[in-house]
């Protein structure tokens, strides 16, 4: 079947690559520090980053991945999207407060703090590792996208998303990155629901949708050890413990998206939204154009393979025109995770590299020079490793032979550091360097057989590629806590606010001064006032006393002062420290904060206490 579309649906693609790199370029002007260019300045509400993370959940490789799976398998497509209940009560009560509070502004940078600077260089490795390799998997399968639809050679569309991606990047950073993914995220799941429900419709409903997939298709998961490349165990060992622990932990692209919220509580919210209401959405859309290109085959109507299911769905069900905006939401998806990916390599590159051991007193505007360098460099690197995954099978297969290779070491190292006190430096670099070491030499043969087999439930080689992340866990894990027991532990002061357990003493250390205030009150509506007596302390701000009674606030504590429309979600606001009173009914900030938050005389605002 020719996918190639219409002239209509080549403009409108067209179209949407212009609005997408313009729309990127205009919020670059948001980014005029590092703190901005890798955080967006700490300022958003979580709706906007929920909206905006499950276009990096839903990655470059996750339609045609989730698709081709949903039309060899069915609705057992999905469960990797169902594996995540594991991570969440790890993520929400201890992760994100200890990032967030110890202002961690990278996973190499927690080693450090928790375990010395070895652990943090060893772990610098093992981040630049996953995230490179992951850009360089995310332009192959934009490649491989590309050519389904369009005909092109897989390197020329892996190319153009190299290209286009680093333009708004290389700008906006991360505030370009939040915002042009929001946008995707929104067209992404409307387009992959919107073709769903089209196929339903043309075939008749959904009881004539469901009685047109075989039998074996109609299961949310599928057998616990059957097929290799496809059973539950598999998919659990890869996806839901080595994949979701290294995306929740490790995946500085993530990292940087919670820590660009205004609070800890904001976090949890978007975390919870993001789990609960749009991962599950997330996997219907993903899966779905599989589904109803099976059911359209076995109804006689279409002919396709698994790995070009979706776009041929949809090519079939669109009129011109719709199937360009169709196309467009693939690219959304294809473009989503690779600029979060390319943003979080920079940031890593700058704070735990260049920053620390090549130039550590240059100003913040070198930083940004060479945050934007990086930036490029990772791209070329992501592109140079294309032909690389050009040599494995799917793309099922490639992205689960990637991830349980590199993530179980440090994953498990991160998980024990966080969780137990007596995990000390010396446990932490046996987990990666004996971890890292054994699942290196698990990938050769007969290595591959001897150290994996007895992990693999009876399944044949074909599952060695999943089953290495069960693997990599059990023995990272085992040696980190056989390691720990034979040393001694660190002493609970140094690690305070680093472990589970200490987020009162964090919140005490990232106030700085005074008690932590968490009386419950309301937030003010105000209005914003620029006061050049605030100009030697920018980070003050002069609050009425009735808006501190209101707010339930005193002298010295956290207040985030935000514009009252909506909808930004947070783009113009500043974080402050409500150092006295005010003498009129508004509240008084810096000048500094004033152009910070993007702010003019006057703006209507609400304030809220944080704590």
């Amino acid at each position: 079947m020719d996918a190639s579309g219409s002239w209509l649906d080549f403009y409108v693609l067209i179209g949407y690559f212009a609005a997408v790199v313009g729309f990127g370029l205009y919020f670059g002007r948001y980014a005029s520090s590092t703190k901005d260019f890798f955080f967006g300045g700490q300022r958003f509400a979580w709706w906007l980053i929920a909206f905006s993370g499950i276009s990096t959940t839903v990655g470059s490789y996750s339609f045609v991945k989730y698709s081709e799976a949903g039309f060899a398998y069915g609705i057992s497509s999905t469960q990797t999207y169902l594996n995540d209940w594991f991570w969440i009560p790890i993520l929400l009560l201890a992760w994100l407060p200890i990032i967030y509070f110890q202002r961690i502004q990278s996973v190499p940078e927690y080693f450090e703090r928790r375990f010395g600077t070895p652990a943090r260089i060893m772990a610098t490795s093992f981040i630049l590792l996953y995230l490179v390799g992951y850009v360089g998997i995310n332009l192959m399968t934009f490649g491989k996208a590309l050519q389904s639809m369009l005909g092109w050679n897989v390197y020329t569309g892996a190319f153009i998303a190299c290209v286009t991606v680093t333009l708004y990047v290389y700008a906006g950073g991360q505030t370009s990155v939040i915002m042009t993914d929001l946008a995707q995220g929104v067209t992404l799941l409307l387009v992959g629901l919107g073709v769903f429900l089209a196929g339903v419709w043309h075939l008749g409903g959904f009881d004539s949708f469901w009685s047109l997939l075989p039998l074996d298709h109609r299961f949310i998961f599928s057998e616990f050890s059957a097929p290799d490349r496809f059973s539950f165990v598999g998919i659990y060992a890869q996806d839901g413990l080595a994949n979701t622990g290294a995306f929740i932990l490790m995946n500085q692209g993530m990292m940087m998206r919670f820590l660009a919220l205004r609070s800890v509580k904001d976090a949890r919210k978007m975390a919870i939204c993001w789990i609960l209401v749009l991962a599950p959405l997330a996997a219907i859309t993903v899966s779905g154009g599989g589904w109803v290109a099976r059911a359209l085959v076995e109804n006689g109507e279409l002919q396709t393979t698994a790995s070009d299911s979706f776009v041929h769905a949809a090519r079939f069900l669109c009129y011109p025109g719709i199937y360009g905006l169709v196309l467009a939401a693939l690219m959304a998806a294809l473009m989503s995770t690779a600029d979060t990916l390319i943003n979080a390599v920079s940031a890593v590159f700058v704070n735990d590299i260049y920053r620390p051991y090549v130039r550590r007193d240059a100003g913040d505007r070198h930083y940004l020079w060479i945050a934007r360098l990086s930036s490029l460099l990772t791209a070329a690197i992501g592109m140079a490793l294309v032909p690389v995954y050009m040599r494995s099978g799917t793309i099922y297969q490639a992205h689960g032979m990637f991830t349980a290779a590199v993530t179980p070491p440090i994953v498990m190292a991160i998980f024990l550091g966080v969780l137990w006190a007596r995990f000390n430096a010396k446990a932490a670099m046996a987990t990666m360097a004996g971890g890292g070491a054994l699942v290196l030499l698990s990938m050769f043969p007969p290595f591959d057989r001897w150290c994996i087999a007895p992990f693999s439930f009876g399944m044949g080689p074909d599952s060695y590629d999943f089953m290495r992340a069960l693997f990599g866990i059990i023995v990272s894990g085992g040696i980190g806590v056989a390691v720990a027991f034979a040393t001694k532990p660190q002493p609970i002061a140094r690690i305070i606010g680093l472990i589970a357990g200490t987020q009162k003493d964090a919140m005490r250390m990232f106030k700085g001064d005074g008690d932590i205030n968490r009386t419950p009150g309301r937030s003010a509506w105000l209005r914003v006032r620029e006061d050049a007596s605030l100009e030697s302390s920018p980070e003050d701000a002069l609050v009425p006393a009735e808006a501190m009674a209101v707010m339930a606030a005193n002298q010295g504590d956290l207040i985030y002062v935000c514009d009252r429309r909506w909808w930004l979600g947070g783009l113009h606001s500043s974080h402050l420290r409500a150092a006295g009173i005010a003498s009129d009914d508004c509240v008084h900030i810096s000048p500094q904060a004033m152009k910070n938050a993007h702010f003019a005389d006057g703006n209507a605002v609400y304030v809220e206490k944080l704590f």
